[in-house]
């Protein structure tokens, strides 16, 4: 399982010279860590959360997850859909996806930063792109230019890739969230989810999801 481990961060800039050059850092979790109810998840935050659905909805689902990581996309793309047409455009549940790139993960990095980045709201269409063509930018050649070109898509200029890319705010305020992360909330691995407080402990299955968003609804008199 790869752990994370929490180093001082140092000045540098997302260019991209760095993003066609660096190495890439694969993240191939293990199992989720059993744990207690958090506290804490959604207060007082340095990044702001993009919310899937009715912000309103009754249950929150919480995701952390790094773009470059194989279990994450299939999470996205095997088991979101479902749980997306059932729960969240139902408005009984709430989707957050946070960013939890690793140490040395420029181009994990970088994909978040877009995302964040592009116009009208697309953080999510943006996120399923980039899972989509993880294959070509997280571990072909030339991830920068496979990021240009995903982030064209979503109508972001080449000028304002780079500056998206040369926020040093936006960068920083991503890796305090994603230490936090670590710090209070014991996140380790990804993806790591949480349903409202509590950390979602079964394997990873349309079925066991449901159930555990199903149980969180009845509590709460919803379901």
């Amino acid at each position: 399982m790869n752990t994370y481990t929490n180093t001082k961060i140092t000045r540098r800039k997302l260019v991209l010279s760095a993003l066609a050059g660096g190495a890439l850092t694969a993240v191939y979790p293990g199992n989720i860590a059993r744990a207690e109810t958090v506290s804490g998840l959604y207060d007082n935050l340095p990044l702001e959360d993009e919310i899937m659905g009715n912000p309103d909805s009754p249950v929150t689902l919480l995701e952390y997850a790094s773009m470059t990581c194989p279990h994450c996309k299939s999470f996205h793309e095997e088991i979101m859909p479902t749980i997306t047409e059932k729960y969240i455009n139902s408005s009984k549940v709430r989707y957050i996806l946070r960013p939890f790139p690793f140490n040395g993960d420029l181009a994990g990095e970088a994909a978040f930063m877009l995302a964040k980045c592009v116009p009208d709201n697309n953080y999510y269409p943006m996120l399923d792109a980039l899972f989509s063509a993880q294959q070509s930018w997280a571990f072909g050649n030339d991830p920068a230019s496979e990021l240009k070109r995903i982030s064209k898509r979503f109508s972001l200029s080449e000028a304002e890739y780079k500056a998206c890319l040369s926020d040093r705010n936006l960068y920083l305020r991503m890796i305090e969230a994603r230490d936090i992360a670590v710090r209070k909330f014991n996140v380790r691995s990804t993806p790591t989810i949480f349903i409202d407080n509590e950390r979602f402990t079964q394997p990873r299955s349309v079925e066991n999801l449901s159930a555990a968003l199903d149980g969180a609804l009845h509590r709460l008199g919803e379901g």
